[in-house]
């Protein structure tokens, strides 16, 4: 265990989780321009612990359980932060931190009775995904910079956002489904 901790790719999660209070204290200091600075960083570890995990062979089980726990924990403490101080409204905020808290409670479910542990994310999730990273960033960056293409970026993506998450949402329930009236060794692949 200590051996795939001190693997550079899961040290670069790491660091993520320990950027999301910082994160959170920049957007209730209203320190915008800290906060977009801090999004950046997050964004590019999570794009290089993967890369570095390619690179290096440094794919770790620590690694595929961190990296979706970093991601679901930065993202739904940012929806929350944002709602909070009224940037983001509770709809989409409710709808992201509902379909991550669903996720999270069905994968231990099905780990629990099934053993299953492989939850590839689909189209659809990582959409979601995508669509989740655009929005926060646009919406901090619009507090710094409300230029129009800021602010069409902030309103597309937050619409995208609710969107993807309610169809990303009933896709994992039936993927879920699916994975439970299927024989261990046939089921379908895992879900984000």
């Amino acid at each position: 265990m200590l051996r795939q901790l001190s693997a550079l790719p899961n040290q670069l999660t790491l660091l993520r989780l320990s950027i999301v209070p910082f994160l959170v204290l920049s957007i209730l200091d209203s320190h915008y321009h800290r906060a977009f600075i801090l999004i950046v960083v997050a964004g590019i570890s999570d794009g290089l612990d993967g890369a570095l995990a390619r690179l290096f062979r440094q794919r770790t089980e620590l690694g595929s359980y961190l990296d979706p726990v970093a991601d679901k924990l930065l993202l739904s403490t940012l929806f929350l932060v944002l709602m909070h101080v009224g940037l983001v409204s509770r709809r989409v905020t409710v709808m992201v931190f509902s379909r991550d808290l669903g996720i999270i409670i069905i994968a231990a479910l099905l780990y629990a009775t099934t053993g299953t542990r492989n939850f590839n994310p689909s189209l659809l999730g990582k959409a979601n995904t995508v669509a989740q990273i655009l929005a926060v960033c646009s919406v901090v960056l619009a507090q710094t910079h409300p230029a129009n293409w800021v602010l069409w970026i902030r309103y597309w993506s937050l619409e995208a956002t609710l969107w993807l998450t309610v169809l990303s949402g009933f896709h994992y329930l039936w993927r879920s489904g699916q994975r439970l009236g299927a024989p261990a060794e046939t089921a379908p692949g895992g879900f984000r």
